[in-house]
């Protein structure tokens, strides 16, 4: 009887041997690497699954990051991928709605004055009035709209130009205390008219800033007509002009119906108007652009402007870069 050991010791049967453990290790070796590989192309298609979704629309789905290699990498950038692309769609459709309410809004604010001016005009061609006094009143009437009209016309224009870039500013030397002053004598007389009392407090002697003085009048224009507009019996218009080492502040505040969060958050949004919170409604009014044109305005400037409310207390604030000593601008803080 042969000994087992013996004979698979045996020189001839080395080869065998080694056939044998390569054999068993190309089998471990394949089994192992099918393991592995089957692991990364479950996740891989996971990520061509994924990848389709997006690309099919699903901007909301999101792959799942399970590995730290160059496959979590590709997840991580695939997600990162849709958020910028739900992103861009979201401002997108934000756009569209905003040219809806553009169009909307712009039409029936031409139309209201329009439609008024054009009924005044056919009594007038028609002679349908009863004396002189009536007369005048139909011709200012119809004056008053086609100005009311041209407001509006200049406000999308205006508004169109600084949005697009092409808003060119006439920017010079000026002292802020001198322009508001000048403000002020033109708005004065037409706040008393309605009964509102003007508080001005100038805590400065000089304020040399460089801006284009026509579109800085603009801003307090708007501001104050504002104020008179929404402000609440008794009617009472706080002004106060301020410096620091760097900028100087204007603030216009006054007392108003309360307003929502959400409405306060939308004040400088164009085309948004609060006509419910309205207090003298046979003042001109715009087409919803004044608080953001009169902020990208101020912009536009360097400057900034700002609200601050608080139970009914509206506080509008513009910030200017004061001039140094050489003419050139301080830097905003």
């Amino acid at each position: 009887m042969l000994d087992s050991t013996t004979s698979l010791g045996k020189p001839e049967y080395i080869p065998l041997l080694v056939v044998g453990s390569l054999v068993v290790f190309i089998l471990v070796f394949l089994l192992f690497f099918y393991l592995l590989t089957k692991r990364i192309m479950t996740y891989f298609a996971v990520l061509i699954d994924g990848l389709g979704m997006i690309s099919q629309g699903d901007l909301e789905h999101r792959v799942p990051v399970r590995r730290d290699d160059e496959l979590g990498t590709l997840a991580r950038n695939m997600n990162i991928m849709a958020e910028q692309l739900a992103a861009q769609k979201r401002k997108e459709k934000e756009t569209e709605e905003s040219k809806m309410n553009l169009i909307t809004g712009v039409s029936h604010d031409l139309r209201t004055p329009l439609t008024s001016m054009i009924g005044y005009l056919d009594l007038l061609r028609k002679r349908s009035y009863s004396d002189e006094n009536e007369y005048d009143r139909f011709v200012n009437n119809a004056f008053s709209k086609a100005q009311q009209l041209k407001k509006l016309i200049d406000d999308l224009l205006t508004y169109t130009r600084l949005t697009s870039g092409d808003m060119v500013f006439a920017k010079q030397r000026a002292d802020m205390r001198e322009l508001l002053e000048q403000v002020l004598f033109e708005f004065v007389p037409i706040a008393e008219e309605y009964h509102a009392v003007v508080r001005s407090e100038i805590g400065i002697q000089k304020a040399a800033v460089h801006i284009d003085p026509e579109q800085i009048a603009r801003i307090l224009d708007n501001l104050l007509m504002n104020s008179l507009k929404y402000s609440t019996d008794p009617k009472v218009i706080d002004i106060r002009l301020t410096s620091d080492k760097t900028s100087v502040y204007l603030t216009i505040g006054n007392e108003g119906e309360p307003i929502t969060e959400e409405q306060e958050a939308k004040l400088f949004d164009r085309f948004y108007k609060t006509e419910k919170i309205e207090l003298h409604s046979h003042l001109q009014s715009g087409a919803g652009l004044g608080l953001a044109i009169a902020r990208q305005l101020a912009e536009r400037q360097d400057g900034s402007l700002t609200l601050e409310y608080e139970n009914g207390h509206y506080a509008f604030t513009l910030k200017l870069p004061l001039l140094q000593n050489d003419g050139s601008p301080e830097p905003l803080p």
